[in-house]
């Protein structure tokens, strides 16, 4: 009987709510979300014209700053368009199929980025701990292997998520309350047992984003021993100066990844505008973002560009 229950309500579509309790000002709320897309859209861009276009730019550093660049892009084409639907049209419907694409994309851009970020925080190691030996251990055919290594992890890692959520019966409330799909979520409005997806999902993040994590700190302790032994003042600023972009990316990316999952462990008494609010910066502020510092931070990106403007 219950399982004729479930197949009775099992609703073939999730619907988005987008902004809960802001529907009357869509069109507003919508510039800003409109403008973020295309800042980032263009700004990572950019970013990848100016590294393909300047032979000077075709350095470990920078190839993977186009890695990034490339990863933000995919974020923002996966999110944003489902979110300016609801904005603009009231498209709040989106099939089951059509949610576990989404959520795949958005998982495994997000889980590459994590590898990128890490592969970046080696690169940094090897230039300020072993300066010497940098060329020959950041060759290119190597910086191309760890890009590939970085996109296939975070496709294999990710692919058994959708497969998994699609075995479910979805016969609970199936209003989900951001303006784009998340496994979280999407996994709460399953009728029957999750718990492999919830030890699947904990085991894959935790052996993809926590260890990349791990390694990212380890590398920077190592770096600040190196740092701190350098006798002058001036080299020693030098030397951290080169990273202060790395880490401003690394806490913009990391950190609202900690406090979604957070807020979805422990924060049940929070309001929802809380958790849409950090839902939304965890995607949209990164491809936002990250371009605008490498640009400020970067000398030779910040050169080219201006040149590209005065041209």
């Amino acid at each position: 009987m219950s399982a004729v229950n479930d197949t009775k309500f099992q609703s073939a579509v999730f619907f988005l709510t987008g902004i809960l309790g802001q529907e009357d000002s869509y069109v507003w709320i919508s510039i800003p979300f409109c403008l973020t897309y295309v800042t980032s859209i263009l700004g990572n861009s950019l970013i990848l014209f100016i590294i393909k276009s300047d032979p000077n730019l075709h350095e470990p550093m920078y190839i993977f700053l186009s890695m990034l660049a490339v990863t933000d892009l995919g974020l923002s084409i996966s999110t944003m368009p489902t979110t300016l639907g609801i904005f603009w049209f009231n498209s709040r419907e989106i099939s089951h199929d059509s949610c576990f694409a989404q959520l795949f994309f958005i998982t495994s851009v997000s889980f590459t980025e994590s590898s990128v970020l890490s592969s970046m925080a080696f690169d940094r190691f090897v230039a300020i701990c072993n300066p010497l030996r940098y060329a020959s251990i950041l060759t290119p055919p190597r910086v191309a292997m760890m890009g590939l290594m970085s996109l296939l992890r975070g496709l294999v890692l990710i692919l058994p998520l959708p497969i998994l959520l699609k075995q479910h019966r979805y016969c609970h409330a199936n209003i989900l309350s951001h303006s784009y799909c998340l496994p979280q979520e999407v996994m709460m409005m399953a009728c029957s047992d999750i718990r492999v997806n919830i030890i699947c999902g904990l085991f894959v993040t935790v052996s993809s984003v926590g260890l990349d994590f791990l390694l990212i700190l380890l590398s920077y302790v190592m770096i600040l021993k190196t740092v701190l032994s350098i006798a002058s003042h001036t080299e020693r600023l030098k030397a951290l100066n080169t990273c202060v972009s790395h880490i401003c990316v690394v806490l913009l990316f990391y950190m609202p990844s900690i406090i979604l999952t957070v807020i979805y462990t422990f924060g049940k008494n929070l309001s929802p505008f809380v958790e849409i609010v950090m839902g939304n910066a965890y995607l949209l502020l990164p491809p936002l973002i990250n371009p605008i510092v490498y640009s400020v931070k970067t000398k030779p990106i910040r050169a080219r560009i201006i040149k590209v403007f005065i041209k």
